[in-house]
């Protein structure tokens, strides 16, 4: 019994191993694109992971086993030549280079590994094939030279998509820009012009921007020039196009970092999408028509299968390479006269991209993956976690089984987290808010010459949009938190205790509803951010006040608020209950009165309950004191947007950067959306005497609708 599997690996593990080898690469290239948007589907993103582990592990395996081993019996021969394929897998696919980004600043290691691979690889075709002058020895070294260009290919992507690599070559003269050719494309107001769409006319002016998208990254400072060409290109957008060509601009930076975009879009790259595919062809016709005698039929048969799967990975390489966003530019910048006149002047470029994108949605379609909204673009949608929510949950004897079996293993505070979770979009209402009011703070100077946020988080939302509230909260800005994570602790449980009040939900006017819907939206996605992306969130991280603002309300909910009626067969077997879910409203509700009634007295024990009912109170006499409908719920809006103002603004590049490997974050769409607006909205500040910039409201006002 022992025997019969020993002896089977020792005399198939390379055959084993180059099949695993390609089966790893096929699901990498299938795999790769999930990670634009978002982090659902996470079975297939843990699938990814593995695939991405395994990959190289087991090509370098397989190499070591190749280069080690004893003389080849004369029927297993053949099993030298795939050695240049395990170089071909090590180099991967074009659309994942990096799974991470620390995976970049690894690229000196990674560029050992090409040089000793090489090395090995050399040795076994030295090995096995020294003397020989047969047609399969030309097939090895054609392989051996496309796999080595592919490997030293993803080493280059690496380079290029570490920060530093980025910086210093900012620093350098930028090419030739051709921004008019992008202009010619403009849609005219009654719809598309020619045959290019509004995502593609979006795409190409998102390509002119990009330079700026590069320099925001990584922090590179440039002063604002009315007569830079990147400037005039904002200017044409309105803001919905503006929002659009954020995301487009991010999706763009996550190929430089994340895939071989930077490397494959280059003169040399397309002279290597043009070669692989041909050299591979002429590899294959090479095998066929030399001598086969003598050779296993399985490694035979494994041969075909490695030149067959090269060749249609190499050919989908190069279609994905014709048919890229990224062609345009370099056939706009490239010196080729006859290209530009071949692809540009004749259309040739336009139908080719057409085609290869409708073949791509096709077979989305068909792979069911949902297609509508462009892969290009973010997700749209919004994590979302509520603490009343949390600490009102079922007791542990009435909790879901799955989370019982969890908090058996010491997942309780996992099970919490995903299972009291979920995702909410953001809507068009709330989008349109969030770009006038980040106009608002760039037209009035609220916004630094490094593009930094001035006043303190909530300040300025409270001191302009209701100066009742702010005169009785300015003597105690404790109430805005000391720590960042603090003010969103107050101020999503005040939130809450607010919107939570009979007064406040029942609403019926279409923009009352959008206002509620878009208060609790942010309220519940800062706290989302807090407790599952603190690293999203500026300032010192707040893990220990959450925890123990959560264990006061727990003891507030104690006995008295669980209900003790046995869950439903449906219950017991949830695996999310998030807190927009209809089931924990009554709960939530139940222990926002209870927080009302024991009104907690301030003290280091329970100073953000006591903090959090001040200000809901201050909310609720607010709405009694002034006639304007729904000036609360309007203030609420306006501090939690200023929050998240703040939370973009003040985010590091590098956790920007890092969570466009998963999908990426609303923040990091605003924090690109106050970098473009910055530069190209000339500031108007208030005179230093008025406090609530009223005198101006005018002049503001009007600097505003120039961009309208």
């Amino acid at each position: 019994m022992v025997g019969g599997p020993i002896d089977f690996w020792n005399a198939w593990a390379v055959q084993s191993l180059v099949l695993t080898s390609l089966t790893l690469q096929v699901a990498l290239v299938l795999l790769a694109g999930i990670r634009r948007r978002g982090t659902s589907w996470r079975t297939f993103r843990f699938m990814l992971w593995l695939a991405y582990q395994l990959a190289d592990a087991t090509a370098i395996y397989a190499l070591g086993h190749l280069s080690f081993d004893g003389a080849t019996p004369r029927e297993h021969r053949l099993v030298a030549f795939w050695a240049p394929f395990l170089l071909l897998h090590l180099g991967g696919p074009d659309n994942i280079t990096a799974y991470s980004l620390e995976d970049n600043m690894l690229w000196l290691r990674h560029l050992l590994n090409l040089g000793l691979q090489v090395l090995g690889a050399s040795y076994v075709l030295y090995k096995h094939y020294i003397g020989t002058q047969d047609m399969l020895l030309l097939a090895a070294i054609l392989m051996f030279v496309v796999g080595v260009v592919k490997y030293g290919e993803r080493t280059w992507a690496l380079r290029c998509g570490n920060m530093d690599i980025i910086r210093g070559s900012l620093k350098k003269k930028p090419p030739p820009r051709c921004d008019l050719l992008y202009l010619e494309y403009e849609l005219p107001q009654g719809g598309c012009k020619g045959s290019v769409d509004e995502e593609e006319f979006l795409m190409r002016h998102a390509h002119s921007l990009f330079q700026f998208c590069k320099r925001a990254i990584v922090e590179s400072s440039e002063d604002r020039d009315k007569n830079n060409p990147e400037i005039k290109v904002l200017e044409h957008l309105t803001h919905e196009q503006l929002y659009v060509v954020m995301e487009l601009e991010l999706s763009l930076l996550y190929d430089i970092l994340y895939t071989k975009a930077g490397v494959v879009h280059t003169s040399f790259g397309y002279c290597v999408c043009i070669a692989s595919p041909a050299a591979t062809a002429v590899a294959l016709l090479f095998f066929q028509f030399s001598g086969k005698d003598g050779n296993s039929r399985v490694d035979v048969a494994i041969t075909y299968i490695l030149l067959g799967g090269a060749l249609l990975l190499e050919i989908r390489s190069l279609l994905s390479a014709l048919g890229s966003s990224w062609t345009l530019p370099f056939l706009c910048a490239t010196r080729w006269n006859f290209l530009k006149h071949a692809f540009l002047c004749r259309g040739g470029w336009d139908r080719l991209r057409r085609w290869i994108v409708s073949l791509h949605r096709l077979i989305k379609v068909m792979r069911v993956s949902g297609c509508l909204r462009p892969a290009r673009r973010w997700s749209g949608t919004v994590g979302q976690y509520n603490m009343l929510h949390l600490c009102s949950r079922p007791s542990k004897r009435n909790s879901p089984l799955p989370g019982r079996f969890a908090m058996m293993l010491g997942f309780e505070e996992w099970w919490n987290r995903e299972h009291h979770s979920q995702t909410a979009r953001i809507s068009e209402y709330l989008k349109k808010e969030l770009r006038l009011y980040i106009l608002e703070l760039v037209s009035k100077g609220q916004v630094s010459t490094q593009g930094i946020v001035r006043k303190k988080w909530g300040e300025y939302a409270i001191q302009t949009k209701c100066t009742n509230l702010y005169k009785k909260l300015k003597d105690n800005l404790l109430l805005l938190g000391v720590e960042f994570q603090e003010g969103i602790i107050i101020w999503h449980i005040a939130t809450d205790l607010y919107l939570l009040d009979d007064k406040h939900t029942g609403i019926e006017t279409m923009e009352g509803q959008a206002m509620y819907e878009s208060v609790r939206v942010l309220s519940n996605y800062m706290m989302f951010l807090l407790v599952e992306r603190p690293y999203m969130l500026p300032g010192l991280a707040q893990s220990r006040l959450y925890r123990r603002t959560c264990e006061n309300l727990v003891k507030i909910w104690g006995q008295e608020g669980q209900t003790h009626q046995a869950p439903s067969w449906g219950d017991m077997f949830r695996l999310r209950d998030g807190p927009n879910s209809r089931s924990s409203l009554q709960r939530r509700k139940k222990l926002a009165d209870m927080v009302q009634d024991k009104k907690p007295k301030p003290g280091p024990e329970t100073p953000r309950l006591s903090y959090a009912i001040v200000v809901a109170q201050e909310l609720v006499s607010n709405d009694e004191n002034l006639d304007g409908e729904y000036s609360s719920l309007r203030v609420l809006l306006f501090v939690w947007m200023d929050f998240l103002v703040h939370a973009a603004n003040r985010c590091s590049r590098e956790s920007h950067a890092k969570k466009l490997s998963s999908g990426g974050e609303f923040t990091t769409v605003l924090w690109l959306l106050i970098e473009h607006l910055h530069q190209l909205v000339e500031p108007n500040p208030p005179p230093p005497s008025a406090e609530d910039g009223d005198e101006t409201k005018g002049t503001e006002r009007a600097a505003v609708d120039k961009y309208l």
